[in-house]
């Protein structure tokens, strides 16, 4: 990747991270932890590798992503957005009645969503359904699978991880964020995954580990599973909850948090502060 597309990149991937910082703390609550982990695969999907039209979110060649983590729906809103798939004030209305930004993404409701998710597991069959029409009518098209690791405790994902790898689906991209906490505590406390990229491997997945906070990791593991031939292809993203704001990062119950007292209030301020230099110092990067 050139030195200014990578720039880009992060510069893309402050721009989200600080959307969702502000609308959270516009909400009141919401889910954080599992919003930031994922900034940096947003910003490599739709800044690099994704296949779209934000003119036309229904063009019938386009990508397609299935965030079968659904309440990690602000990070997605935020990359949307930033992409100009609809007007960044919508940002200020997630979850408010009425809005078109429900707090878990409805492909009826958000140019640019394109399954209804939520309802952990669900998302990774309709993804390998979605990768089975694409291949029923020879597309080369591909859709992003992102999963949670908690969310793994489902085993829909492994009924569905067992056709994907059985029929080879290759352009069924699967990506899982392994952030290591779930709503509950760790993952290692409630449902031990042992290793994720061991399973995927047994399953019958070319897997590799990428550090989640890495555009340039990311995308290269992108387009490495792209060239993989008849085989299913995975992707596990090495993260950390609340990735990119550290206060964030070491918050115990950082799944879904309230912004509710002045510590929060303050963390985040600066953390806002402190991303709004970096775009300011990208962009004029970018320009030079």
């Amino acid at each position: 990747m050139e030195k200014s597309e990578l720039q880009q990149l992060k510069v893309l991937s402050a721009r989200i991270r600080l959307d969702v910082l502000e609308m959270l703390e516009k909400r009141g609550y919401g889910h954080i932890g599992g919003s930031l982990s994922i900034v940096e695969l947003m910003s490599v999907l739709y800044g690099k590798q994704l296949k779209y039209d934000p003119q036309n979110p229904n063009w019938e060649d386009r990508d397609m992503v299935v965030l079968s983590k659904g309440h990690a729906g602000p990070v997605w809103y935020s990359a949307l957005a930033e992409k100009n798939f609809f007007d960044k004030g919508w940002l200020s209305t997630l979850n408010d009645g009425g809005t078109r930004l429900p707090s878990h993404p409805d492909r009826l409701k958000t140019p640019g969503v394109d399954m209804t998710t939520g309802s952990l597991g669900q998302g990774t069959s309709a993804a390998a359904g979605i990768a089975t029409g694409f291949r029923m009518k020879g597309s080369d098209q591909y859709v992003y699978l992102i999963v949670g690791d908690g969310e793994l405790n489902e085993g829909q994902c492994w009924e569905a991880f067992q056709y994907i790898a059985h029929y080879r689906l290759n352009h069924c991209i699967v990506i899982i964020d392994e952030n290591k906490k779930q709503l509950d505590g760790t993952t290692m406390e409630i449902m031990n995954p042992f290793s994720i990229a061991d399973k995927m491997k047994a399953f019958g997945f070319h897997t590799e580990t990428v550090k989640g906070d890495d555009e340039e990791a990311i995308n290269e593991a992108i387009c490495r599973a792209k060239e993989v031939g008849n085989q299913a292809v995975c992707i596990v993203l090495d993260t950390v909850k609340g990735a990119g704001v550290p206060y964030f990062e070491q918050l115990a119950g950082n799944h879904s948090v309230k912004f509710n007292n002045e510590e929060i209030l303050e963390a985040n301020h600066e953390a806002m502060k402190t991303l709004q230099k970096v775009i300011e110092g990208g962009e004029k990067e970018c320009l030079n």
